[in-house]
């Protein structure tokens, strides 16, 4: 057993998964917005999403991150579908009105699933795991079979810890601001949201021009 190669694997794993916990993005944003209309619950379901999207693609992109790669086609259907996804879910943000305090658990489950429909149309999900994860792991997969699943576990269990600590941070604040500075805050989500999909939008114009 190479544990040097699996200690290894698996700090990289807890170094990736805390970054892009924290790195603003369309998951992040959709916790914040998930906590501040629905609270702790909401963002928290919203939070575990990696769980159901990134655990399949590791073992996918495994198998297919070379046949990804020479596939654009997939890559710019995945941005163009998620840019409209998130149009929508921004603009949704400039309509949401604060929650009575009898209402802050509500719809948990649909959180999770705008979470879940969220992270599986963000093309950087798609990207990172086919092109920079599945390599990584297939490379260390030669060596020690085991290395894979301790990358895969630490930057799962990473990325929803933090992702879910913010969501923690947020709700407990939340009580402290006034409808103004609620309103204010789900229309930032809104704005990073609308941002995010003129991105993928780009990013889909981009690879349809250069490949096809």
């Amino acid at each position: 057993m190479e544990t040097d190669l699996i200690l290894a694997l698996a700090l990289a794993g807890v170094t990736l998964g805390i970054v892009e916990g924290i790195k603003p993005g369309p998951l992040l944003t959709m916790v914040i917005k998930e906590t501040l209309s629905g609270g702790l619950r909401a963002g928290a379901w919203t939070a575990a999403a990696p769980i159901f999207t990134d655990g399949p693609l590791v073992i996918i992109s495994l198998f297919a991150a070379g046949w990804f790669a020479t596939q654009p086609f997939a890559l710019f259907t995945i941005s163009i579908v998620g840019g409209i996804f998130l149009i929508k879910m921004g603009i949704d943000c400039f309509s949401i009105q604060p929650p009575a305090s009898d209402e802050l658990l509500i719809d948990a489950k649909g959180a999770f699933q705008r979470g879940l429909l969220t992270n599986l149309l963000n093309p950087n999900v798609y990207v990172f795991w086919f092109l920079i994860g599945g390599p990584l792991m297939a490379t260390a997969a030669k060596e020690e079979p085991l290395a894979p699943i301790a990358y895969a576990l630490s930057f799962l269990i990473s990325i929803i810890l933090v992702k879910t600590f913010i969501a923690y941070i947020f709700d407990k604040t939340r009580g402290n601001i006034s409808v103004k500075m609620y309103k204010n805050a789900l229309s930032l989500c809104g704005i990073a949201m609308l941002i995010f999909a003129i991105g993928f939008i780009i990013q889909g114009i981009e690879i349809w021009s250069t490949e096809f």
